[in-house]
């Protein structure tokens, strides 16, 4: 997904909790070069410090794997090959630019605050002192750390090397062809994470140009880029990858553009910009960059128990069985939070009667974490956090390291998501997204949060990290653990517009609202501040604010005089509110200023005061004046209409008939009568218009009605059309889930492939008899050599062990075999075939993955030559045996350790002697200590020294008051240990010929 452009290394675990700002210390503006090394590392140190001049601006700690036990004289050998001052490091000591620190003999070392910090450890700590520094740097200094990685024999630094790249440091190692030791380097380098490698001369140079890059001046990387490079930046990014980057933080996405700068020796953004068009490999190289990932199992180990105890039980309770458990891990990176959320929950669930399915879906923007993931292997310092008991449940030991178990990976689907532009997951129970929105501006932060929103089920809940919160959306969720940063979905009514177009152009449109100028107090400031404007000529004046629909929106001053509301249905219409002589007037003013929008004036419109005071006239002259106006962001058109009160004005009393004036001498009968007949004229004038206005106002009236029935169909035609897009939403995540199956199943299916082919090869090249059979003895598998043995066909696969006629001369071996099934044992046993062949048959039991045992293994060794070998041999000895017996000499034969190996019978009998209480005992202990002779020793000695050869000694010793004539003879066998052959006889019998 779009997640996390990087994700710092947490204490708790990844992807990091928040950014914490630098510290303040004055010893984190340093660069600082954490240098480790095991095995051979002392010529790699030796090498880099000699290459590297005096004046790098950059402090250099070096940690090497000593003897805890001994004194080191590290620093004054390297002081030797340095131009930097070389000096052994001291708890709470400071470092400085252009010094070289070294580790003392059994201690970690960590930076915190410009100072070095000691602590005495155990043996075991003391492996991974290298990761220890290296991790405390990442933090200390973040994009000011630098690791490097030298000879080493074991995975120290890899982890350390992650977290420096992390936190926007710059990660180096040895070349594997220059180290002694390739180990640690080729580890560290098969994490992808390493940014130069070469050897410890061509690592320094690389630092010396780091060292003198903007980057790490002491003024800081330069500032915030320009909004045009930016904007090429990104465009270059989308076009490549497919991902927008525009809604990221910029400070994130400068400091990761900047370091790859350094690394490219590149100090001015144009420059760099017109790199990335002339190299796509480098904008891939950015891409990575900006998605680096560092996690770990079990990072915030009180998180997984508050899951255990308070979200699990809630979302178990009143489940159906077949009702999956449903949880989404955003910004997996290499699949370790999603496994310790698997781990979690079977730990929860281990105790159930019945268990729902699991699916826990995980995903990422990075293609190469996702195959990472799924693959499950992880390297023994990934496991460290991992415990014994878990180790041995979940995950098993293979040649790299160690492998999540089927089970587990069987319910972890991994697969690349864009949050902010592919289709959401649904139904979900659980949502972990931890440290993903910090790396989001707000409007983005709040797209991806109603994204979580509508994917959740209720109850459903939301992981954040410890610096994220889901307060911008407070009706959204609520608040279930605060300390861990769990959240409750809150039921909402609010219709989110939250668009899954990969561009969201600005935070306007991921804060669309309803019509600005609706009912509002914000509608009606800017409607009132607007009116004000065009009220400034017409201070004294009372009026209305209407909108286009003659509605009411505002009274300003004293409008009781011209609005009278009417009995029966509540109404805003201002033509149903003002007086009747008015409603005329109004009507047609307010048509021509629609029309015109312009100024309407409508002069002496004379209205009659209902009960006027005798100090005022019973009629009342007022000008109607219409003035339309537009609020800014809005093209709606609004109108003030203003009752000018024209009656009290001097011209109004200037311009009414005064009594005994010319105006008042013409009155006359005729006058009056014609002024009669018009009145007349004019009320019936005044009702035809009524009835008409009237009529005109039901025509309106039943237009209303079938307005608004318009309006209701239009509103359950929108609603049918929201059902039918969630129905839409719901079809495409679901289909989405299904692609993401299908591809985990199609990945699983091609390995199970490649090691069903492999398997297959390796049986047909054993030459071995082996059969394999299942629990009920069925056959599995067999080797082309056992076909023979046991009569087996091809088509023999699925048959009972017993149904077949085999070769071997042995009493019930299937029940043998259920033996060994059953109680777990194996046995080994020589047997023969029909035809006389020897064979070792060995019978085990056959283990799946998952440590189940589902039949057996029969493995058959042929041991013939050796048998018959064996067999001459004995037959052979026992003839030798038989001739010696015959001799009528005293023989004795001995070993190197002058044990008596065998003796004639004519010994045994001369010398008062059994074989049983002889053979296997020194000669000098035969006869209660009677042989233990110094003339006997010495002889034989010096037969023990005459060199390889066979060789005889012939001598006269005194045994027992009788003089005896020895002839000792050394002699050699083929592969076999020497003997010693004694002949005794009396000293005056003539020696044998």
């Amino acid at each position: 997904m779009t997640e996390q452009p990087e994700r710092e290394p947490r204490q708790d675990n990844m992807p990091p909790s928040a950014e914490p700002p630098p510290p303040d210390g004055s010893g984190d503006r340093i660069p600082v070069v954490g240098v480790g090394a095991s095995a051979g590392g002392l010529e790699a140190f030796a090498g880099l410090l000699s290459a590297l001049p005096s004046d790098t601006g950059m402090a250099f700690v070096l940690v090497l794997h000593l003897d805890p036990d001994g004194e080191s004289q590290l620093s004054q050998i390297l002081a030797r090959h340095s131009a930097m001052p070389v000096q052994e490091a001291e708890d709470g000591m400071a470092i400085a630019p252009d010094q070289v620190y070294v580790i003392p003999p059994g201690s970690t070392m960590t930076l915190a605050e410009g100072r070095l910090q000691l602590r005495r450890e155990a043996r075991s700590r003391l492996h991974h002192a290298i990761d220890i520094f290296f991790c405390s740097l990442a933090k200390a200094c973040r994009d000011r750390a630098i690791g490097v990685v030298l000879s080493g024999s074991n995975d120290d630094g890899t982890l350390g090397l992650e977290a420096i790249k992390a936190a926007g440091g710059i990660a180096l190692a040895q070349s594997g062809s220059s180290a002694q030791m390739r180990t640690m380097p080729n580890t560290a380098i098969a994490t992808g994470q390493v940014d130069f490698t070469g050897t410890p001369a061509e690592l320094a140079q690389a630092l010396v140009h780091t060292s003198r890059h903007p980057y790490l001046s002491p003024e800081g990387a330069p500032g915030l880029p320009e909004e045009g490079e930016l904007s090429d930046i990104f465009a270059l990014l989308r076009t490549t990858t497919g991902v927008d980057f525009s809604l990221y933080k910029e400070t994130t996405l400068r400091r990761r553009i900047f370091r790859r700068m350094a690394l490219l020796r590149l100090e001015a953004l144009p420059q760099y910009v017109g790199y990335l068009r002339e190299h796509a490999a480098e904008v891939e190289s950015l891409y990575h960059e900006i998605l680096i990932g560092a996690t770990g199992f079990f990072r915030d180990g009180a998180l997984f128990e508050a899951l255990k105890q308070d979200v699990f039980p809630t979302l178990m309770e009143n489940r159906s069985v077949q009702a999956p458990i449903r949880i989404l891990v955003a910004g997996c990176s290499t699949g370790e939070e999603a496994y310790s959320m698997g781990i979690c929950l079977l730990e929860f669930l281990s105790q159930a009667i019945a268990t729902p399915p699991i699916q826990i879906f995980a995903t990422d923007l990075s293609d190469a974490a996702i195959e990472q993931a799924r693959q499950g292997i992880y390297p023994a310092s990934r496991v460290a956090n991992v415990s014994p008991e878990r180790l041995q449940r979940f995950f098993m030991e293979v040649e790299s390291g160690y492998q999540v178990t089927k089970r587990l990976r069987e319910i972890c689907i991994f697969a690349r998501q864009n949050l902010l532009g592919d289709p959401p997951f649904s139904k979900l129970d659980l949502v972990s997204c931890r440290n993903v929105l910090i790396y989001f501006k707000p409007p983005a932060q709040r797209n991806i949060l109603s994204v979580i929103h509508y994917s959740l089920k209720s109850p459903g809940f939301l992981v954040l990290g410890s610096s994220e919160a889901a307060g911008t959306v407070p009706e959204l969720f609520t608040s279930a653990n605060p300390k861990q940063k769990i959240y409750l979905k809150q039921p909402s009514s609010t219709d989110w517009d939250f668009s899954l177009a990969e561009n969201i152009a600005s935070e306007d449109v991921l804060n669309r609202t309803p019509n600005p100028w609706s009912r509002s107090a914000q509608s009606d400031a800017g409607i009132s501040r607007a009116a004000e404007q065009a009220l400034l000529h017409h201070h004294n004046s009372a009026a209305v604010i209407i909108d286009g629909q003659l509605n009411i929106l505002q009274f300003l001053g004293q409008t009781g005089a011209y609005i009278d509301p009417a009995p029966g249905q509540a109404s805003l219409n201002l033509l149903r509110l003002s007086r009747p002589e008015l409603q005329i007037d109004l009507r047609s003013a307010i048509h021509q200023a629609k029309e015109t929008q312009q100024t309407v004036s409508k002069a002496n419109v004379y209205l009659r005061r209902p009960a006027a005071p005798a100090d005022l006239p019973e009629t009342q002259r007022v000008n109607l004046v219409v003035l339309p106006f537009k609020p800014s962001m809005t093209a709606e058109t609004y109108f003030v209409v203003l009752f000018e009160d024209m009656t009290s004005r001097p011209e109004a009393e200037a311009d009414a008939p005064q009594e005994g004036s010319e105006a008042a001498t013409y009155s006359t009968p005729e006058a009056e009568q014609v002024i009669q007949q018009l009145q007349q004229e004019l009320e019936t004038t005044k009702i035809h218009l009524q009835s008409i206005i009237e009529e005109q106002e039901a025509t309106n009236q039943d237009l209303r009605a079938a307005n608004e029935e318009i309006l209701s169909s239009n509103e359950e035609l929108q609603s049918t059309n929201e059902e039918l897009q969630t129905a839409k939403e719901e079809i495409q995540a679901t289909n989405e889930e299904l692609s993401t199956i299908n591809e985990e199943l199609y990945q699983r299916n091609a390995d199970t492939t490649r090691i069903s082919n492999d398997f297959q090869n390796l049986l047909g090249s054993i030459n071995i008899p082996i059969v394999m059979v299942e629990s009920e003895l069925r056959i599995r598998r067999f080797t082309p050599t056992a076909a023979k043995l046991f009569n087996l066909i091809p088509t023999d696969i699925g048959r009972p062990l017993n149904d077949i006629r085999h070769n071997l001369i042995i009493d019930d071996l299937e029940g043998r075999i259920l033996d060994v099934v059953r109680n777990l044992t194996q046995i080994t046993e020589q047997v023969q075939d029909q035809n006389g062949r020897w064979y070792d048959l060995r019978v085990r039991p056959y283990r799946t993955m998952d440590n189940r045992i589902d039949g057996a293994v029969l493995v058959m060794v042929a041991i013939d030559a050796l048998k018959r070998s064996s067999e001459a041999q004995r037959v052979a000895q026992t003839y030798a045996d038989a001739i010696v017996q015959t001799v009528e000499e005293s023989l004795l034969v001995l070993n190197e350790a002058l044990q008596v190996v065998t003796a004639t019978r004519q010994f045994y009998h001369t010398f008062g002697l059994t074989a049983e209480a002889s053979e296997g005992r020194s000669l000098f202990e035969l006869g209660d200590g009677q042989w233990n002779n110094a003339e006997l020793r010495s002889l034989l000695a010096a037969l023990d020294q005459t060199g390889a050869a066979p060789s005889q000694i012939t001598g006269t010793i005194t045994l027992a008051q009788r003089q005896l004539r020895i002839d000792a003879h050394r002699f050699l066998q083929p592969g076999q240990p020497p003997l010693v052959l004694v002949k005794v006889q009396a000293a005056g019998s003539a020696p044998a010929a």
